[in-house]
């Protein structure tokens, strides 16, 4: 069920207006417009490098390996779904990924900032984009499974947003989630994509379940590929006018092609059953309890 963000009355599936108080979202470029004051951020935000961003997600070992790593955990967790929600959506990296794995799924997207939705409107025709606040989602029990990959850790009260997953599910429905993981990492990276926090698993698994979730899984990724993040990261622990925040997307194609192989090695120990205990990143499947 759409939900209005006025008044909580229901939104009209044909034409997006508020039964109950007449509200209609602007919509312009295939764009539905739920926050259109924080389109352009909320003055908390990076400035995202966002041609240089959806360049290297065709290709960049981590994006791919990501990519990889949520479309088995869906296929695993979540093998027949019918419609999917990707929360801070980007330029659309995993909704493509979607689209190309799952036929027949009804596909959307979220995104406060809208500059990236256009890059994702660039990649997708036929899947619905939201320019929305992800700490007010106008969903109710509208689909089966959330994935939100690289969101949280930039909202100040994440709990608030894992609720509002929560809420946007069918009951038995799932949410997959992915943030930066260990607080020992942070660094200047972190500093500019205006990072919140990064999170201990205890710290994941705790925000979850507050929310009402059951969870099911829970596993650290990036982990053979750790040192080389560490040493990268101590390179520059705080952000100054040298920091480049397109060099580490700047890579040889040799560095490339080693890094995703060793990322691949990764999943197939993910894919055996192994919860992993370190990784610069972590993974997190849940399960909203059905009714």
């Amino acid at each position: 069920m759409k939900v209005c963000h006025q008044c909580g009355g229901r939104w009209s599936a044909s034409d997006w207006m508020c039964r109950t108080c007449g509200t209609r979202p602007l919509e312009r470029d295939g764009i539905v417009y739920f926050a259109p004051d924080l389109a352009g951020g909320s003055g908390g935000d990076a400035v995202y490098q966002h041609e240089a961003l959806f360049q290297a997600e065709q290709s960049h070992f981590w994006f791919r390996g990501r990519e990889k790593l949520v479309i088995w955990t869906l296929q695993q967790h979540f093998p027949a779904p019918t419609k999917l929600l990707d929360v801070g959506c980007g330029r659309g990296s995993l909704l493509d990924g979607f689209h190309r794995t799952f036929r027949g799924v009804e596909l959307a997207g979220a995104e406060l900032l809208d500059s990236g939705l256009r890059f994702a409107r660039r990649r997708l025709s036929d899947v619905e984009l939201y320019q929305l606040d992800a700490m007010a989602l106008p969903f109710d029990r509208e689909f089966d499974v959330v994935t939100s990959c690289d969101v949280l850790e930039h909202v100040d009260d994440d709990g608030a947003a894992v609720r509002e997953l929560f809420r946007s599910l069918v009951p038995g429905g799932g949410i997959i989630v992915t943030v930066p993981q260990h607080p020992w990492l942070w660094s200047a990276t972190d500093t500019y994509s205006h990072h919140r926090r990064r999170y201990t698993r205890r710290e994941l698994v705790s925000v979850i379940e507050r929310a009402g979730f059951v969870v099911e899984r829970v596993t650290s990724f990036v982990t053979t590929l750790l040192p080389i993040v560490l040493l990268s990261r101590m390179r520059q622990r705080r952000l100054d006018n040298g920091f480049d925040p397109t060099a580490e997307l700047r890579i040889s194609a040799v560095q490339n092609t080693l890094f995703g192989k060793l990322l691949d090695a990764d999943l197939a120990t993910i894919r055996l059953g192994a919860s992993l205990p370190v990784g610069s990143s972590l993974l997190a499947v849940a399960r909203r309890p059905g009714d």
